[in-house]
């Protein structure tokens, strides 16, 4: 039986809640403030710690990167994370249609075949 390095699974796993708020922060250069503005706004909710320890993953980071983004560009904080909440409604719809597409033997990107007859 070959098992992985547990440890090493963990870090590769985008889900893993392994970044404090300070450091979640310190990456993307902005403030614990702002990370906790967005779990106010439920764009993201960091897990905890034993300790009560916010922690958050990579992905999470990406929103939160995303978020900034926006922000920074002037969008207000509330407008971003609605903004970020429907693109990722976008693309979740848009895989969906290409699974149903593909099952249906059309082309993924393609539009969607007239009936003959």
């Amino acid at each position: 039986m070959t098992a992985g390095n547990p440890l090493s699974d963990r870090l590769d796993d985008d889900d893993y809640p392994a970044y404090t708020i300070g450091r979640a922060a310190e990456m993307l250069g902005t403030t614990p403030g702002f990370l906790r503005a967005l779990g106010e706004a439920r764009l993201i909710t960091p897990l905890r710690s034993e300790g009560g320890h916010r922690r958050y993953s990579r992905y999470q980071l990406r929103i939160a990167a995303r978020a900034r983004e926006l922000v920074d560009q002037g969008t207000p904080i509330e407008a971003a994370c609605r903004i970020i909440i429907l693109e990722d409604q976008l693309e979740e719809a848009q895989r969906i249609n290409a699974e149903y597409r593909r099952a249906a033997g059309r082309p993924a990107d393609g539009p969607a075949a007239s009936s003959e007859g």
